[in-house]
């Protein structure tokens, strides 16, 4: 989704009357004041506001579901993974499309936002990671799962030691969410693997709290 930005694409009077350069808005308004980031030239222009569509966006937090709806430009271009600010009445977050709805109940990966009926999303700011733990003696057995709450952006790095909470656990082994990108692999367990929260489905660790198996 495109966000009020701090910077636009228009011409320059100056050094590029015949192509778009990247401008700073200086003053923004009906004729917004920006200046040129090519050759430091000011001047006034006219931004065309893109015709927008109210769309309902489906909102998965923390194994809940919430409805609320954004404003998309029709000619946009959505996609499964692309990850945007909604805002809605109870809080601004960041949402990640996990899928796009289209008429007739038909799913797509991507699709032109007019053709969007219902962009399926999920939180990703703030997340809630499985951990699957087994002690450090190696009995599979005896596995036990807890869960974190960490920022999206968190970084879990294979063979590292993690101290999240009462926990405290040494990463083994990573699951790759369906959605993310940018991974060679659906699962990684090689040391200094690194993953953000956002895109982890599932993570292996050995469990490295004196106390953790005392019930047993």
């Amino acid at each position: 989704m495109t966000e009020t930005a701090e910077r636009v694409a228009a011409t320059c009077p100056s050094c590029s009357p015949g192509v778009e350069t990247v401008h700073e808005v200086l003053k923004p308004g009906g004729q917004v004041t920006v200046r040129c980031t090519e050759c430091g030239h000011v001047h006034k222009t006219k931004i065309e506001e893109p015709e927008t569509e109210r769309t309902d966006v489906i909102v998965s937090q923390d194994g809940e579901s919430f409805s609320a709806a954004e404003d998309v430009p029709v000619e946009e271009t959505l996609a499964v993974g692309e990850e945007f600010v909604l805002e809605t009445e109870e809080a601004i977050m960041v949402v990640r499309i996990t899928s796009l709805e289209l008429d007739g109940d038909r799913r797509a990966d991507e699709a032109t936002a007019g053709d969007v009926e219902t962009i399926w999303t999920r939180a990703v700011d703030n997340v809630s990671v499985n951990v699957t733990l087994h002690p450090k003696d190696g009995g599979h057995d005896e596995t036990r799962g807890v869960t974190v709450n960490v920022p999206g952006d968190y970084e879990f790095t294979v063979g590292e030691t993690e101290e999240l909470g009462d926990e405290e656990f040494t990463v083994d082994g990573i699951l790759v969410r369906d959605d993310a990108s940018g991974y060679f692999h659906d699962k990684l367990d090689h040391d200094d693997d690194v993953v953000v929260a956002k895109d982890v489905k599932r993570l292996y660790g050995t469990d490295e709290s004196s106390t953790a198996w005392s019930a047993w």
